[in-house]
């Protein structure tokens, strides 16, 4: 058997930048092993899997070491390629996945992610998270996968040196990590050891958390943020209520052929 295999950098400018994802899309689903074993081969943060639905796609992630519930930068990249490689003309694309209906729409260069929005509640985890980051943070919250964690400055986000073996420890999806900003609204990284990513470059889904914290604090609806990893990305973010907007830019790196 031969799938097509695409290798898309997602919320980035140029090559070499944003978060790398893999998308394979398939007229029907294969054994969810085989999928597992397709994502741990790739050995990129997510790798997505779509196939033809009625209404549009049935779309489905995995981490190297399992599937997960939602991924915004593998959205991304899988309408990228729609859009750019597989002559999807349509102005909508829609996606059923674990987390519902996803619609994505292209404007310019940009490609929109419509998200829901997650729940933020506060939490009192400042003393456990002083051990993993080595500096207390300013506020702590859960959302709806992910605890988040406000910081006072970018710099501290930038040169923070978080213990990944303690994070393993916490139950949770991942671990966001966020302050504001001189040249954006916002600025955060995110940190998944328990799903095989010790620091993913640039995470849509965590920003369905930061979005609507940043869009209380700050007073604005629009917003724009940089993801400061190693890669970096940038997000062009539009608070709704219930929903957020994810926008962003995505490259081709690679397009080639897997053999199973």
């Amino acid at each position: 058997m031969k799938l097509t295999i695409f290798q898309v950098d997602a919320f980035a400018e140029n090559t070499f930048s944003g978060n790398p994802a893999a998308v394979i899309p398939l007229q029907s689903w294969l054994p969810d092993e085989t999928l597992q074993n397709i994502a741990m081969e790739n050995s990129i943060s997510e790798t997505a899997f779509f196939i033809p639905s009625e209404n549009g796609f049935h779309l489905r992630w995995f981490t190297p070491v399992n599937e997960v519930n939602l991924c915004g930068h593998a959205t991304l990249a899988t309408s990228h390629v729609l859009f750019n490689h597989l002559d999807y003309n349509k102005p909508e694309i829609t996606f059923q996945t674990k987390s519902g209906i996803l619609s994505v729409t292209k404007e310019d260069d940009l490609i929109v992610l419509d998200f829901p929005a997650s729940e933020i509640i506060s939490t009192e985890m400042k003393e456990y998270a002083g051990k993993i980051f080595g500096i207390l943070p300013q506020k702590c919250f859960r959302g709806k996968e992910d605890l988040m964690f406000v910081f006072h400055t970018e710099e501290e986000i930038k040169y923070l040196r978080p213990d990944i073996q303690l994070m393993k420890s916490m139950v949770t999806r991942g671990i966001i990590v966020t302050a504001p900003s001189k040249n954006y609204d916002f600025v955060s990284r995110f940190f998944a050891p328990a799903q095989g990513i010790d620091e993913d470059p640039v995470t849509g889904s965590a920003h369905t958390m930061l979005i609507p914290y940043w869009s209380d604090i700050i007073g604005k609806k629009e917003l724009v943020a940089k993801q400061v990893s190693k890669r970096g990305g940038i997000l062009y973010c539009n608070y709704l209520g219930e929903r957020v907007l994810i926008g962003g830019k995505a490259v081709t790196f690679m397009v080639g052929e897997i053999t199973l």
